[in-house]
């Protein structure tokens, strides 16, 4: 989730996800899971954390101008979001999928 999340910020999030999925579905496998789901889920979720810089996303870029905003602002506010979605993700995913 974590590499993902990092990764989109520089990306697209549609590149970081086709990047990651075959990753995630591979790790599945070895780990011998029967469902890859909750892997799959990490890549979705992670891949839309793309808040923590201005090139992450188009609106981002959008908002930065008119908003008098610096990159220093997306990482001050977008950081910690990314971290406290990884973490949520981290402890409700084994939870909810019986892991």
């Amino acid at each position: 989730f974590l590499a993902v999340a990092l990764l989109t910020n520089l990306l697209s999030n549609a590149a970081t996800a086709i990047l990651f999925s075959p990753i995630a579905l591979s790790a599945a496998a070895e780990l011998k899971v029967e469902d890859p789901l909750p892997f799959l889920l990490a890549v979705i979720y992670g891949a839309n954390c793309c808040f923590a810089t201005p090139i992450a996303y188009q609106t981002n870029m959008l908002v930065m101008g008119p908003g008098h905003y610096k990159f220093g602002d997306f990482m001050k506010f977008g950081g910690p979001l990314v971290i406290i979605l990884w973490i949520v993700f981290t402890i409700f995913a084994p939870w909810r999928f019986d892991l």
